[in-house]
């Protein structure tokens, strides 16, 4: 069809024409050269007569050449149209100088100007901005958000990769890969990814700390056990089985409600973070996270719940990360010693700690919560060890035939700590959210839901969890010995400095290899999310033949593949072995947290050389000396024995950065260089561990031949 009259539309973002709404070939659209909007040929009132003018076929919206359509009124003519007709028009002006001022009158600025623009946004740009342009899920585009790895070494969200299953495709969205039925089923959440956007956040929050206080915390020393569990003479096992507790290194009794602050951390000034990670039920028990070494639930009948733990020990628990279904305890026949049984035997009810969690219900208590490696069936338990995963709050409760057939008690916890969880990378903790359905609920025999307001709930003035009623009184006594109040304060270049080490301990903890146990040098995710260097990986399975050649009686056989096991756990790998793919975005994020790092660490030089000036200008000498020894001694004062603040080293491998220089010092010493002297000294150290780190590098990721 054609047009005479009228106003003429170009084809929209579907590609649909909007006159006639049909959506025209390839032969059919033609394509404008100014503005390059596809219209189609048929809707035209004065098409192309010939090839040569299709081809520089200006559109109705950019010519005034067409007689037919009125022009529009000079108000409303398009100016930056006109602008660029000009700038097309000018034969004096080669392509890449129209191109130059094409993009000037978009964007308003000079070339010149955008590239200072450019620049301080690089200069200012934190590690998370680094990432977010070298991290992105490749279906949403967004920072991941719970990110789990493909075998081809691209990462996604949990949501959009359960999407994407979900939509029958069976295919990786960047590079149409087949991803393994395995994974599909039951992705694992790349824990060093989550480690790398949430180290991101906190290292560009710790960068800025001046203007604070000094902090004063007064605390009590406790010396009555070893720092580690240990086992006596009247051990009747070997290991931990029978392992006493070792120190209680906070000071809060047993019977504690909530967090726990840095006020009750002496030996780190911390409190308990969310995310920290123990061997065993013995050391998460050491740091207050959950007192009780066997059982699950910590609490008294009459007063309320104080932690849980998620071990796997029933079928009917069901962890969604924010909130999940916690099972009772009891139900089992435990006669003759026995410390687990999978079977119930007969109905829960609702006493001793089953009671304690409804009182916490009905209250509105906060619970600890703490999740083993043995949940095997969530996506959310840690790789090994018991992770802490900061508070939660019991909403509803009800009682229910389980999967056994026996009544069990039932527990909805909701996440509501001002910590983000260890699975997510928000640099925020957790708001108020909607209850989740619970279908189950339906054939419950009894449900106690709360109808006071809770005792710990959010602030919205704050923006923070916190004590809405008094907590309830502790009835236990914190065991001490000697007895001794000591002011601990430090300066502010101390305080980063101790952060930048805590940092980079974290760094070698978060992303070290499974192998080697330093951190990855080209690191690669196994389909069941466990990461290792691409060379100590090869060397893991070096020599090994993918097909095992069988003969027998002199006939060949057919091949056999061999199994080969992942380092970590019993998951086969020899697919992936076969073509392993360098994880990219893991590898960014490593090399963009080292920069930043190093920024870091440059700072805290360069604030140790304005400090040196400074104390030449006073001429102290002797008494400077005096006063440090002084300040370690103090800082010394609570720490374990065998510590001390002057033997906090770097763990990662390679040659320390650290500086050392005394307090007492003489003319013509270091204090006396000039700044630009200094720089240029540094400057040419931090080369020399460069190179130091790249041979290193280089010599550790010669990957060996698979045969």
């Amino acid at each position: 069809m054609s047009m005479s009259m009228g106003t003429q539309l170009p084809c929209d973002s579907e590609g649909a024409c909007m006159v006639c709404r049909g959506v025209p070939g390839e032969e059919e659209r033609l394509v404008c050269i100014t503005c390059d909007t596809p219209w189609h040929v048929p809707c035209l009132s004065a098409p192309p007569s010939s090839l040569e003018a299709a081809s520089r076929w200006p559109c109705p919206d950019c010519s005034d050449l067409h007689s037919d359509v009125p022009p529009l009124p000079a108000p409303l003519r398009n100016e930056l149209v006109t602008a660029m007709l000009a700038v097309e028009n000018d034969p004096s002006l080669s392509q890449q100088e129209k191109a130059r001022r094409r993009q000037q009158l978009i964007t308003g600025k000079s070339p010149q100007e955008q590239h200072q623009q450019q620049q301080q946004e690089d200069d200012k740009a934190s590690v998370s901005d680094i990432l977010a342009r070298s991290l992105n899920c490749s279906i949403c585009i967004q920072l991941p958000e719970r990110p789990v790895t493909t075998p081809c070494g691209h990462s996604f969200c949990l949501k959009c990769f359960e999407k994407w299953i979900r939509q029958g495709k069976r295919n990786c969205a960047k590079c149409r890969q087949i991803i393994p039925a395995k994974m599909a089923s039951q992705p694992r959440i790349n824990s060093a990814l989550v480690f790398a956007i949430r180290m991101a956040r906190q290292a560009s929050n710790n960068n800025v700390t001046g203007g604070r206080a000094p902090r004063v915390n007064h605390f009590l020393h406790n010396q009555d056990r070893p720092d580690q569990p240990f086992t006596t003479e009247r051990a009747q096992r070997s290991g931990r089985a029978n392992a006493a507790s070792g120190k209680i290194f906070v000071t809060v009794p047993t019977d504690h409600f909530g967090p726990i602050t840095a006020d009750n951390d002496p030996l780190r000034n911390q409190g308990l973070l969310v995310g920290e990670t123990w061997r065993d039920r013995l050391e998460c028990r050491q740091w207050g996270a959950h007192f009780v070494p066997v059982g699950g639930i910590a609490g008294q009948s009459n007063r309320g719940a104080q932690s849980v733990v998620l071990s796997g020990g029933y079928v009917d628990d069901q962890d969604h990360g924010e909130w999940f279904l916690y099972t009772g305890s009891g139900g089992k026949d435990l006669s003759g010693n026995k410390r687990t049984n999978k079977s119930h035997s007969f109905d829960q009810k609702f006493e001793k700690y089953n009671r304690a969690l409804q009182v916490s219900c009905l209250q509105g208590y906060p619970v600890r919560v703490v999740r083993s490696h043995k949940e095997k069936r969530s996506s959310y338990a840690p790789e090994s060890g018991v992770r802490y995963d900061g508070i939660y709050r019991i909403e509803k409760c009800w009682q229910i035939a389980g999967l056994q057939g026996f009544k069990v008690c039932r527990y909805l916890f909701v996440r509501c700590d001002n910590e983000p969880a260890p699975w997510t990378s928000d640099d925020h903790g957790d708001r108020p959210r909607p209850l989740p359905t619970i279908h189950e609920l339906k054939k419950a025999t009894v449900v106690f839901e709360r109808t006071e307001t809770p005792s710990w709930d959010f602030d919205e003035e704050n923006s923070r969890w916190k004590w809405n009623k008094p907590p309830p009184p502790s009835r236990q006594k914190v065991q001490n010995k000697e007895p001794m109040e000591v002011v601990r304060a430090k300066s502010d270049r101390e305080i980063k400095k101790f952060q930048l080490k805590s940092i980079k301990e974290q760094l070698q903890r978060g992303f070290s290899c499974m192998i080697c146990k330093e951190v990855m040098v080209s690191p690669v995710t196994t389909p069941c999310a466990h990461n290792f260097c691409k060379s100590c990986l090869e060397g893991e399975f070096s020599g090994q033949a993918f097909v095992k050649e069988r003969i027998r009686g002199g006939r060949t056989l057919r091949s056999q593949k061999n199994v080969m096991k992942c380092p970590s756990c019993s998951f086969d790998i020899s697919d992936y072995l076969q073509n392993i793919q360098v994880d990219v975005d893991l590898k960014s994020a490593i090399e963009s947290l080292k920069i930043k790092i190093e920024e870091i660490g440059e700072s805290v030089e360069s604030s140790k050389d304005v400090d040196e000036l400074q104390d030449d200008g006073t001429g102290k000498d002797e008494d400077t000396d005096s006063g440090n020894k002084n300040s370690v001694e103090e800082l010394n004062v609570g720490l374990p024995k065998g510590y001390d603040v002057g033997d906090l080293k770097d763990t990662s491998k390679g040659p320390h950065l650290d500086v050392k220089c005394n307090g007492k010092r003489k003319k013509g010493d270091c204090g006396n260089q000039s700044p630009d002297a200094k720089r240029e000294k540094r400057g040419e150290r931090y080369r020399k561990i460069e190179e130091a780190l790249h041979e290193e590098n280089d010599s550790s990721s010669s990957p060996p031949n698979l045969s």
